[in-house]
């Protein structure tokens, strides 16, 4: 993704993904531009002179979802806004993560920095102040249909900006809202009409957790073309399938690109030149390794697709209702999360059959009639000892997670609100999955990592190619190489922080830069 910002100016327009990445991960700080503050200030305008007027207006002078019918006199329009944050801060579970809640925190200011929410530009700058000062509302794992947007985890944000509920301060203790402000300079909010709404109604969460896992997942893909091609070699396969002009004839760029990157990988490999030419008896190597660029390369597509509606979204304005620039608040739909929801569910099912092939792979160097004169598991004396035996069933276990995980969550609406929001998206909860998907894979393309390196080892006095034995090499500064049986569980574990911290990629790219 390159060099990140450490200070995000929020306009009126869109933020870029790396942006959100920043913000959520490193702590960027943010700041409004004076054009967010016009926009914001001319929004205000239109909202308080709709509050002015005797007709009612949805979520300014009405109550909300089934109970929109109700004209809500003046003088309980401020109790009308902060009763809604309270009881929409109807989370349950776990605690969600930090990088998560800044995400969705930002990408909600970024809403608001639009002026087609409406709010005042004092409520924007406090949400601006929240992020700048570390604190992080606890939102929990539940409560979020994904329509109208993520409204539990974000009415438990807006609740922490009114000075009530828990935070996370910014060394990581959990306080009262009240206390975390006070001690960080900032004044609890008081909404205002129409604010409550635009505080909690859009799909925030869902996307920043989209935004985050395509982040990862651009990484990890090429850590599999990585781990494949380490494969590839440990099982003698031949690099001769990953050629331009057969990758060509099937012209999806995703598998164009890691075909690519498998050639660059295999480039100038002793082991892969040790079996070319006439003596070699094998006609074709098994799919796991012969078509690793065909699944990487689909993977690759469903990506490049989530990340075009990432975009798409992030240059949105959602909120119900919207205040347009003709002066008019409309209701819309504009808040259902479907368009996030489908593409996170895509990429669940994509991770998972990238975690698939890999764990294929895996087994096939572990097994004496298909590992092509390796020792059994890879273990120094078999028998006695059992290699990387069990380090395969991990592999299994969580391939099988995987596939569960993979089960779509945006099929699976159910209704709310007395059959008012009786279609939601769930994309909440693909989210949630992702995320666990994610980190499944991680540790998946680890444990093939320590494996392949193992067997490449094991070929010796044959050398893999330049790439991958830096690879290789910068995995046996955390995990030795062959030998009798160790405790395997902290190997795979260093193994999947290197492929985290990026120092996998970065010692392929050291000697062949990778598409």
């Amino acid at each position: 993704m390159g060099a990140m910002p450490t200070s995000i100016d929020i306009g009126p327009s869109g933020l870029a993904p790396g942006d959100v990445v920043a913000a959520a991960r490193r702590g960027a700080t943010v700041r409004l531009t004076d054009g967010a503050r016009a926009a914001v200030a001319a929004g205000r305008k239109r909202v308080e002179a709709l509050a002015a007027d005797p007709a009612p207006a949805y979520g300014v002078s009405t109550g909300f979802g089934a109970l929109a019918t109700r004209h809500i006199a003046a003088d309980l329009r401020t109790r009308l806004q902060a009763s809604l944050i309270r009881s929409h801060a109807a989370g349950a579970g776990a605690e969600v993560e930090r990088e998560v809640v800044r995400a969705l925190m930002l990408l909600r200011l970024r809403t608001l920095a639009s002026g087609g929410t409406g709010v005042r530009v004092e409520t924007a700058e406090a949400l601006a102040g929240l992020l700048n000062a570390g604190i992080t509302p606890v939102v929990h794992e539940y409560g979020s249909l994904g329509c109208s947007g993520d409204l539990a985890p974000l009415s438990h944000v807006a609740l922490a900006l009114m000075g009530e509920g828990e935070v996370r301060d910014a060394g990581g203790h959990r306080r009262p809202a009240a206390e975390a402000l006070r001690d960080a300079g900032l004044r609890p909010v008081e909404p205002a009409a129409k604010e409550g709404l635009a505080l909690i109604n859009g799909t925030d969460g869902m996307l920043g957790m989209l935004l985050l896992a395509c982040a990862d997942l651009s990484e990890l893909l090429r850590v599999a073309d990585i781990t494949a091609a380490m494969s590839v070699e440990a099982l003698l396969g031949t690099d001769r399938v990953f050629a331009a002009d057969l990758q060509d004839l099937r012209p999806h760029p995703g598998q164009a690109a890691a075909a690519a990157n498998m050639r660059t990988l295999l480039s100038g490999s002793p082991i892969v030149a040790s079996h070319r030419g006439p003596d070699c008896a094998r006609v074709q190597d098994a799919y796991s390794l012969r078509c690793a660029p065909q699944v990487a390369g689909a993977v690759r597509d469903t990506l490049a697709h989530a990340e075009s509606v990432a975009e798409r979204e992030l240059a949105a304005v959602i909120d119900n209702p919207v205040v347009l620039e003709d002066g008019r608040v409309e209701s819309n739909g504009n808040f259902h999360g479907a368009p996030v929801g489908y593409v996170l569910d895509f990429l669940g099912i994509a991770v998972a059959d990238l975690a698939s092939i890999a764990e294929r792979r895996t087994d096939r160097m572990l097994d004496v009639a298909r590992s092509h004169g390796l020792p059994a598991f890879l273990a120094d004396d078999p028998g006695v000892d059992s290699g990387h035996m069990i380090a395969q069933y991990t592999q299994a276990a969580l391939v099988s997670e995987l596939k569960r995980l993979a089960v779509p969550a945006s099929v699976d609406s159910i209704p709310s609100s007395a059959m008012q929001e009786d279609h939601v998206s769930m994309g909440w909860s693909a989210a949630r999955k992702l995320r666990r998907a994610v980190e499944a894979l991680t540790s998946v393309l680890a444990i093939e990592l320590v494996t392949a390196a193992r067997a490449l080892d094991l070929r010796a006095p044959l050398e893999p190619a330049p790439a991958t034995a830096a690879v290789r090499d910068t995995l046996r500064t955390a995990v030795p190489g062959p030998g009798p049986d160790r405790h395997l569980a902290p190997e795979i574990a260093a193994a999947a922080a290197l492929i985290t911290d990026g120092s996998v990629r970065a010692a392929a790219d050291a000697v062949a830069p990778l598409a």
